[in-house]
């Protein structure tokens, strides 16, 4: 009889209010789906048959154990993108960097424990241009007994934004690096996997059901691979509560703006009459160069609306709306209070400033004799055939340096007059911190070719925003003006076209940890680098042991 009760206690001692943290199990199996959109059929990378994937759910402090198996042709990687992954790089994900990809037929489980943080985040394949639609949402609730820092909403929905091909995706990059061009741009953006209407094809949108009276969280999220977004629903204003998986002073607005690889939960009340709302998301972009401005359509349909109603529409963003998106930015400052205080270091102990450039190098195999990249500090980052991680774990030799430059090689008028030589030089070469020390970063936009916005992704960290502005950055005079009061912290920041961010974090996570642009095209030119953040000397200041099903190379 007691053996009978036993799983019984343990099942309803899991849901008890005094046990505060869970492990939570997930099974990905990554599979080719069929699919039409836009009129067109393909075979797609996906985790289990779904675009967007399955979601994460969690808890602060709950441990995420997920068993990642590979159906398909091609290695495959997942990143968690914004978990923090303490001493834990080995879960981090992207492929080369803190672990070789799995290679077909092959499991691997990530296992993470989600400490200090809570929000909306993404997962997604970290290797070629997989993520295109293998991709899903991370939803960290607070401890149990934890409220949210703004008044409770009734329901919470996730909205997640994307792009579609439709030619294959590896193809498309096949095709690119072949040619040494930039590659195919996408026929059409996304919202929840849904196209949308477009002209010469008219596909089934998104639908948000609301019902009036009710408030509704949106976790929303852009997936997209390469494209800045614009979400805007008619009729209706925003309020934002948090940006990457930190809460924010709240602040309405009728137009969210997004980088890749950025999340935004908002408030939408639904206090509007009865009726049917567009939804629209469009790209932006304040750059001459191509781009899919294809919007994307869903609508907001309250309960009780009658069958073909008409429906509201708003106005569109412009393309190059930049006084919209740096209007947005501005408004996103940390809570700073003593439940979720901002700790931004006061004091710098590396200084770095990172010039981000375009080049043009060399390339016998390619069609045009040369080929197109990106450089931090004229470097061109080139990923090993291992893992960094495991290189530095174990004092292998030979596969990276850690002599990354600090500063650009030449100083040169970054936003005005270019130099006449632009060829970049490859390399797999690290920047060194030592344990628990502080770190300053300004990227710098150029106009080298073509000037453009980045938004920039850091692994393993939150860091804060401490300053931002267009043109040159200027070392005496900026830094009087930068917030080291409530910062917004993120995990991804877009650096403004023809402009400068500046960031700071404190090296309180050993290992290997990713710093690259979260534009798909130019992390495949080589626009990334890596932090090496050596180990501390307290028990708790190194990484743990690698996983005995950590896969080979």
């Amino acid at each position: 009889m007691e053996s009978r009760l036993l799983p019984i206690f343990l099942v309803a001692l899991s849901f008890s209010p005094f046990v505060q943290s869970l492990v939570r199990h997930y099974k990905f199996s990554v599979i080719l789906k069929n699919t039409t959109q836009l009129c067109s059929t393909k075979s797609f990378v996906t985790v289990n048959g779904q675009c967007p994937g399955p979601t994460l759910y969690a808890r602060e402090d709950d441990t995420v154990l997920v068993r990642v198996t590979n159906h398909v042709k091609y290695n495959i990687t997942i990143h968690w993108h914004g978990i923090k992954q303490l001493r834990n790089g080995w879960s981090d994900g992207p492929a080369y960097v803190t672990q070789c990809p799995i290679q077909p037929g092959q499991s691997f489980v990530y296992n993470f424990t989600i400490t200090g943080q809570r929000g909306t985040l993404l997962w997604h394949a970290h290797i070629t241009w997989l993520r295109a639609t293998v991709y899903g949402a991370i939803v960290i609730l607070p401890k149990r007994g934890i409220s949210y820092p703004f008044p409770k909403p009734d329901k919470e929905k996730i909205i997640i934004l994307g792009e579609w091909w439709k030619s294959d995706v590896e193809a498309v990059l096949n095709q690119a690096e072949s040619s040494g061009l930039p590659p195919n741009i996408s026929d059409a953006h996304t919202i929840n996997g849904h196209t949308g209407p477009l002209p010469g094809c008219n596909s089934r949108g998104y639908t948000l059901h609301v019902e009036s009276g009710k408030t509704y969280l949106l976790r929303i999220i852009n997936a997209a691979l390469n494209d800045e977004l614009f979400f805007k629903i008619a009729g209706h204003k925003l309020t934002v509560v948090e940006a990457d998986a930190s809460y924010v002073k709240p602040f309405e607005t009728d137009t969210i703006f997004m980088s890749p690889g950025q999340t935004t939960n908002v408030l939408l009340s639904a206090d509007q009459g009865v009726g049917k709302y567009l939804i629209a998301v469009t790209p932006f972009m304040d750059a001459p160069i191509g781009f899919d401005n294809v919007t994307s359509i869903a609508t907001l349909r309250y309960k009780t609306t009658p069958p073909y109603p008409t429906t509201t529409l708003t106005t569109i963003p412009a393309l190059n709306a930049t006084p919209l998106t740096t209007h947005f930015i501005d408004s996103l400052r940390s809570l700073n209070t003593k439940e979720y205080p901002a700790r931004v270091p006061l004091t710098v102990d590396h200084s770095l400033f990172f010039a981000i450039t375009v080049g043009l190098n060399p390339c016998d195999t390619c069609l045009t004799g040369s080929r197109l990249v990106s450089a931090i500090n004229n470097i061109t980052f080139l990923l090993p055939t291992t893992s960094l991680l495991e290189a530095h774990y174990y004092n292998v030799r030979g596969v990276f340096t850690d002599d990354f430059p600090a500063y650009p090689p030449i100083v040169f008028n970054y936003t005005g007059t270019q130099p006449v030589n632009i060829q970049t030089n490859n390399g797999t070469r690290l920047y060194r911190l030592n344990f628990n020390s502080t770190v300053e970063i300004i990227l710098q936009g150029t106009a080298m070719i073509a000037p453009e916005n980045h938004p920039f992704h850091l692994h393993g960290y939150n860091f804060f925003v401490v300053g931002q502005g267009l043109g040159n950055f200027d070392p005496e005079k900026d830094p009087l003006a930068f917030n080291l009061v409530d910062p917004v912290e993120r995990n991804t920041i877009g650096v403004p076209n023809g402009g400068w961010a500046a960031i700071r974090f404190r090296a309180n996570n050993p290992g290997v940890w990713f710093l690259h642009c979260h534009l798909e095209v130019h992390t495949t030119w080589g626009l990334k680098m890596a932090f090496i953040v050596d180990n501390g000397n307290g028990p708790n200041e190194s990484p743990f042991p690698p996983p005995n099903d950590l896969p080979k190379c």
